[in-house]
């Protein structure tokens, strides 16, 4: 073998390394975003809710606050759901669905999962304590929940759902207290019911998804069945709206806003939760929250609509006299 060719072999060989690298870290690259569930992030614009009702949103400094608060819980719950991915990684691998995440394939080494972890947390906590303490103690109060969560707290029934529902309460008024404004209490309950029922129709699909062999996946699902959750999801979506209603049409609100229209944003709500309860009893949904919305163009919309009138009717966008 000529010196030429054995210089040329030997490129081709390094070429072909350097591209398996390459390969290697684009594909560690997508496990670690996949991990991260940057389609799950759709549940922390909430935190955007203080800054919408508070009748700051077009005020730069404070639209730069709500905007680095929405960053912060995009990145701790990124770290909540890499915890989660790790302390699962058992029981997903045989779930028909959860077995192709990242840790449980193996994409994603329980190792590098937790330093991952570690780092992002750091961070998103030091973006936390620029926004003042009180802000970071919600931001910490919410990862040290959902640890106990992971750890713990998701194997006892009913407790398991308040949690989840509790940490959209946490990502509310953490975005409240990032732009300083009061919310109300009643939009707090709102989201509790809200977050509550979304919880439940997620444990509803698990239940009926794994059927027989639901409990060796999560062992709070050996206490439900299909009848009691739908008792329970009739409750919370009755009760939610009947919070919701409270809320637009109380002395407090049309005195916070000046106006009593907000009320005519209820038909929203209402079709809403009736198109979530249709898609989990008809189409099987409910499995994901955030992918409900997105994938469902009715709900989408309805959200969509929802958010523009209230904006209009709480600036004062269009003449008032044009929604009588």
């Amino acid at each position: 073998m000529t010196p030429r060719v054995v210089t040329q072999t030997a490129a081709h060989h390094r070429s072909q390394g350097q591209s398996s690298a390459r390969t290697t870290q684009i594909s560690r690259a997508q496990a670690v975003l996949e991990s991260l569930r940057p389609r799950q992030w759709t549940k922390n614009v909430l935190v955007l809710a203080g800054i919408v009702f508070g009748r700051r949103l077009f005020d730069p400094q404070a639209l730069a606050r709500a905007g680095l608060a929405l960053a912060v819980f995009c990145i701790l719950s990124g770290v909540v759901y890499l915890i989660n991915d790790v302390m699962d990684r058992d029981m997903d691998r045989g779930h028909p669905l959860k077995m192709h995440r990242p840790v449980a394939s193996g994409a994603l080494s329980v190792a590098a999962a937790i330093g991952i972890a570690c780092v992002l947390a750091g961070g998103g906590l030091a973006g936390a304590a620029l926004l003042g303490r009180q802000f970071l103690t919600l931001a910490l109060a919410y990862v040290v929940m959902f640890v106990a969560y992971s750890t713990y707290l998701k194997h006892f029934a009913i407790v398991d759902v308040l949690v989840i529902a509790l940490g959209f309460v946490l990502r509310a008024a953490a975005g409240a207290v990032a732009v300083n404004v009061e919310i109300s209490h009643w939009l707090l309950v709102c989201t509790l019911l809200l977050a509550l029922f979304m919880a439940l129709g997620k444990r509803r699909h698990e239940l009926v998804l794994l059927a027989d062999v639901a409990s060796r996946h999560r062992r709070s699902l050996a206490e439900y069945e299909p009848g009691l959750l739908d008792q329970m999801l009739a409750i919370t979506a009755a009760s939610a709206l009947i919070a919701y209603v409270f809320y637009t049409t109380s002395p407090e609100t049309e005195l916070r806003f000046g106006t009593h229209l907000l009320g005519l944003t209820i038909p929203f709500p209402v079709y809403g939760l009736f198109r979530y309860l249709y898609l989990i009893h008809r189409k099987d949904g409910g499995g994901s929250p955030a992918d409900t919305l997105l994938l469902d163009r009715p709900l989408l919309v309805c959200v969509l609509l929802w958010g523009l009138l209230a904006v209009l009717i709480i600036y004062r966008l269009v003449p008032l006299a044009w929604l009588y």
